[in-house]
């Protein structure tokens, strides 16, 4: 089969197309015949090097954690009814044309939901989904979303509108603030300002109080900047790594006042709950009011273009691999 390998760490020209063995499904597993490919920006710095305290993978490896696709193959003491299901499932292996998993991972694509939406829904429908429940996030909070024009942050906007937050979303540029705003949010605010977090206050209302919850997709100062933006008894939830690091907050700070802060630890769900925030994704996005923002597909063949383009931010919202 096709399949794409990081052959070493470094930039996204390791990334090459190589043929693999099928692979073999084992006991409650199936083989998924891959249609598309999620991708999403922690690849790209796993690609590089970074973040080998918490990804260990070892060069050369198949990048890719999650995949739409139809279930090609059964395992001993999978039901029959598996196969030719269209499905989305999280794996270990993703850029190829087949992928296995347990059948236990898998979620059923409503009949209403293409494979590509569905694709774009892998990792961050199901993230944005667990986000608003552990942050729980309601109708009367302020809500202020970081890297709001990205994959997920456009996905946080629509999920908490729809729970009737008020929704401040912070992007760069007006391309991307005029997206945000189609997307739902109630006010935009531009991170390439010198001012940005003092416009952020005025849009959370120019009050002291400041946001109820911050979802921080983007790490770094801009994310540190934003806890000083969050009211006292609030919930932050620092969960992003896209500047190159998560947030160095002062939990000191974020103690004194009361604020709850969450991490990325907190978003590493069971995978009961992992079912269950995608099948929401599905069902919101089947319902029509969940729509991810695909900034553009590749073949698997140029995945090393796609991790360009995830990583020249130029794109605003997701980038998918078409198998």
């Amino acid at each position: 089969m096709r399949a794409v390998q990081a052959k070493e760490f470094g930039g996204p020209e390791v990334l090459v197309s190589v043929e693999l063995p099928d692979p073999v499904p084992g006991p409650g597993e199936v083989v998924i015949d891959v249609a598309y490919v999620d991708t999403i920006f922690v690849e790209t710095q796993v690609r590089a090097g970074w973040g080998r305290d918490w990804f260990q993978v070892t060069p050369p490896y198949v990048p890719g954690g999650g995949v739409s696709g139809v279930v090609g193959a059964l395992g001993a003491g999978v039901p029959a009814e598996w196969l030719g299901r269209r499905v989305t499932s999280l794996v270990s292996d993703g850029y190829a044309e087949r992928a296995v998993a347990p059948v236990s991972t898998l979620t059923v694509v409503p009949d209403s939901v293409d494979l590509l939406t569905a694709a774009a829904l892998v990792h961050d429908g199901l993230t944005a989904a667990g986000l608003l429940e552990v942050t729980s996030v309601g109708p009367t909070d302020r809500v202020l979303i970081l890297g709001a024009s990205g994959g997920m942050g456009t996905l946080l906007i629509q999920l908490a509108h729809e729970r009737g937050a008020r929704v401040v979303a912070v992007a760069r540029g007006d391309a991307k603030l005029s997206l945000v705003r189609d997307l739902g949010a109630d006010a935009v605010v531009d991170a390439t300002r010198d001012d940005w977090v003092a416009a952020a206050r005025r849009a959370l209302g120019g009050t002291v109080e400041g946001a109820d919850v911050v979802l921080d997709g983007v790490g770094g100062d801009l994310g540190a900047a934003a806890l000083p933006l969050t009211a006292d008894g609030g919930r932050f939830s620092a969960h992003g790594a896209a500047s190159g690091g998560f947030s160095p907050l002062d939990t000191e700070e974020a103690a004194r006042r009361g604020i709850e802060v969450f991490g990325i630890g907190d978003i590493q769900f069971a995978p009961a709950d992992l079912r269950r925030f995608t099948s929401t994704a599905h069902s919101e996005a089947a319902a029509g009011r969940l729509r991810p923002v695909i900034g553009e597909v590749f073949t698997l063949e140029r995945a090393g273009d796609a991790h360009t383009a995830v990583e020249g931010r130029g794109l605003v919202g997701k980038v998918v691999l078409k198998v």
